[in-house]
């Protein structure tokens, strides 16, 4: 290609962002026009997850079930902190179920408010990358639930022998949370897209990076995990393969010269 394509077709990339570009009034005004779907959606779903809070809730503590019984320790879910928790506890479980359900538009409309500051070609990849966004989400959440938690709480519950009457609000705080964290270390192919097409990072610092990126990742599982080697396994061992895919996704999308 010759320098005055080359130049042409610069030209023409600068062009897209700046036909794009908005004041900050407008871009204030997206933003609140986003929240205001991503809310809705938010709204609904917790509406209709409210419906099914009960159904929620089993699933939420069938881990804990399962766990009482192959551990052998007595014990079980208690209200402890007020006469309302009961009542607040399917709330955080309908708000949980709408999170779920809402996820989707709320990964959309972060897209499509990013998407102005994109070029044209780069614009069509909003729909994709939030989609890639939700089922990553839902994959680490899953994994979670499906993975670590049937090894991780028959352990913690084994290790001193005593009767385990846990706070409802507490063992679901804590529930919530990893599943949450897991599902946001899931994110990482679709944070290296972003990096890679600002040029801060390609395939290349990557691979050079791969020994500490390890090590990392283990510290990030023992963070997030119970302190047990074989749940921060569990972590590490996804969090690895996807570290290689982002490789992969840093060679296509690098604007790093």
């Amino acid at each position: 290609m010759s320098g005055e394509e080359t130049k042409g077709l610069e030209d023409t990339t600068e062009s897209d962002v700046e036909s794009h570009r908005m004041p900050l009034m407008e871009h204030l005004i997206e933003l609140r026009n986003r929240m205001m779907w991503s809310i809705g959606a938010l709204i609904l779903g917790v509406g209709v997850s409210f419906g099914f809070a009960e159904h929620i809730y089993i699933w939420l503590t069938a881990p804990f079930g399962a766990a009482i019984l192959e551990s052998g320790v007595e014990g079980g879910l208690a209200l402890v902190n007020s006469p309302f928790e009961g009542f607040y506890t399917y709330l955080r479980v309908a708000l949980f179920g709408g999170v779920a359900i809402a996820s989707p538009v709320i990964m959309f409309q972060l897209w499509q408010f990013v998407a102005p500051g994109l070029y044209n070609s780069e614009r069509r990849v909003v729909i994709p990358l939030a989609f890639t966004s939700t089922v990553l989400f839902f994959s680490g959440a899953a994994f979670c639930y499906y993975a670590i938690f049937p090894y991780a709480f028959p352990f913690f519950l084994s290790v001193l022998d005593l009767e385990a009457s846990l706070s409802v609000s507490g063992y679901l705080s804590a529930v919530i949370k990893m599943m949450g964290a897991f599902g946001l270390c899931f994110q990482l192919p679709v944070i290296t897209w972003f990096a890679a097409r600002m040029g801060l990072i390609d395939h290349r610092d990557l691979i050079d990076s791969f020994r500490y990126a390890v090590v990392g990742i283990f510290v990030i599982a023992a963070v997030i995990t119970p302190p047990a080697p074989l749940t921060q396994s569990l972590l590490a061992g996804p969090l690895i393969i996807l570290y290689i895919i982002s490789i992969g996704v840093a060679r296509l999308a690098t604007t790093k010269v």
